[in-house]
């Protein structure tokens, strides 16, 4: 039996969450789940179709992109991970999906303004959309860029990963990371709706305001602040 049976599962399950919150369409999108103890991380096995999956296709990678456990080619997008993994010690796991309002944002190479109280639940700050990537980044080593581009939009907006857990990549699309897969999966789902009601919010009016930000402090801190008092509790 693997010893990285656990792990799989958890990043299976993940994947299998993203047809059903309708985050991917055919291939588009994987997760991943990581064992800091092992030093390894588990990913969807590139161009598999979700129907198709199962636990013993999850493909177990380390940190430096070689192939520990599994029959597949993983993600094409594996090095990306690897490379967040590395250098963002507290994410336990990482969301990539096509999915159409997040893209469209970073197709249009735009935050996506915090219009609203949505928004403010989650975050304080715009959701941000890294630069394109420079050419001579794209005909290197790409996907291992990709997370320097994440990386280097992160610090120019002087954020932190750990309160910031979603991002756009400008011309390509969004990535998510959470504590576990679970949370990166609801974090690409947040930030999918969050963008959905900004570029509504646009429609009807194109010069709506930022949410204020008494607004913007009242929200977050009532679900995250020391004194929250939304949900059930522990």
């Amino acid at each position: 039996m693997s010893i990285y049976k656990s792990l799989k599962q958890e990043c299976y399950t993940a994947n299998m969450l993203l047809p059903k919150l309708d985050l991917v369409v055919y291939t588009f999108g994987n997760v991943s789940a990581v064992d800091r103890e092992k030093g390894v991380f588990a990913i969807k096995p590139s161009g598999v179709p979700y129907e198709e999956l199962t636990v013993e296709d999850i493909v177990i990678v380390d940190f430096e992109n070689n192939v520990i456990e599994g029959k597949m080619r993983p993600s094409s997008d594996t090095k990306t991970h690897a490379f967040l993994y590395k250098h963002w010690e507290n994410i336990g796991g990482i969301c990539h999906t096509h999915s159409t309002y997040a893209v469209a944002w970073a197709q249009a190479q735009m935050d996506i303004p915090i219009f609203g109280t949505t928004h403010a639940d989650h975050l304080t700050v715009d959701i941000p959309c890294a630069p394109p990537m420079s050419d001579n980044l794209i005909q290197g080593d790409y996907e291992h860029n990709t997370g320097q581009q994440i990386l280097d939009c992160f610090a120019s907006k002087g954020l932190s990963p750990d309160e910031v857990e979603m991002v756009l990549i400008g011309n390509h699309g969004p990535f998510a990371w959470g504590k576990n897969a679970a949370k990166a999966v609801y974090n690409s789902k947040v930030m999918e709706e969050i963008a959905r009601m900004a570029y509504l919010t646009l429609q009807i009016n194109p010069n709506a305001p930022r949410l204020k930000d008494a607004l913007i402090k009242k929200h977050f801190e009532r679900k995250h602040g020391k004194d929250a008092y939304y949900g059930q509790g522990c």
